[in-house]
């Protein structure tokens, strides 16, 4: 698969941090280790690629605060430098289902690149790595991993609700079961920090 390497993906999103520091940064190490944590359990996944796939799949953040439009300057940054899976990563990470009409925030994109999008999801049949990133970005609020359900809660607040939001959540809860019959238990129990982080526990 065409995606940096481990060493390189740092390179890149400390780059990003200077260029937008917040809060997406320390949920993307998490969602980097989600993956990994899962991606261990899985005879046909990489873990290291999949660390890399998740640290990167915000990567176009790095232009500021934007909402969709980070899927598309994602997809530019990484496929300009020849990273063609990372690419698709940071496109797909935001679409559960493969339509446009799913992302529930703010469609502040160009109207070539909503064409651009429509396109892409439309030619895309979606491979575990897309599917672990979406389901990881689901697990994953910056201070720690934990249960789906609280992060999809979190999104809503901050962004509210559309037609598809049940819709998406019921995607979003298939791919944990999808994932945990695969690797033949539930994924959290490969998943370190979900009990503090969910419920505020610290022993």
């Amino acid at each position: 698969m065409k995606v940096p390497t481990l060493e390189q993906a740092i390179k890149f999103i400390k780059y990003a941090e200077k260029s937008n520091p917040g809060e997406w940064i320390a949920h993307s190490y998490n969602v980097a280790k989600a993956a990994k944590s899962i991606a261990s359990e899985c005879h046909d996944l990489d873990s290291d690629i999949a660390y890399v796939l998740g640290l990167l799949h915000d990567i176009g953040r790095y232009e500021g605060r934007v909402q969709m439009h980070h899927s598309v300057s994602g997809y530019d940054f990484l496929i300009n430098k020849g990273y063609v899976d990372g690419a698709r990563i940071a496109l797909t990470h935001s679409f559960v289902i493969p339509d446009i009409r799913v992302y529930a925030g703010h469609a502040d994109c160009t109207e070539e690149e909503i064409i651009f999008i429509k396109e892409y999801l439309k030619n895309t049949t979606y491979n575990d790595y897309d599917k672990l990133i979406q389901v990881c970005d689901t697990l994953a609020l910056p201070d720690g991993i934990c249960l789906m359900e609280k992060r999809l809660l979190d999104v809503v607040m901050r962004y509210g609700t559309n037609d598809f939001t049940l819709i998406k959540w019921k995607n979003y809860l298939g791919l944990r079961d999808y994932f945990s019959k695969k690797i033949g238990r539930s994924i959290y129990k490969v998943l370190d920090g979900v009990v503090e982080t969910t419920f505020g526990f610290n022993p």
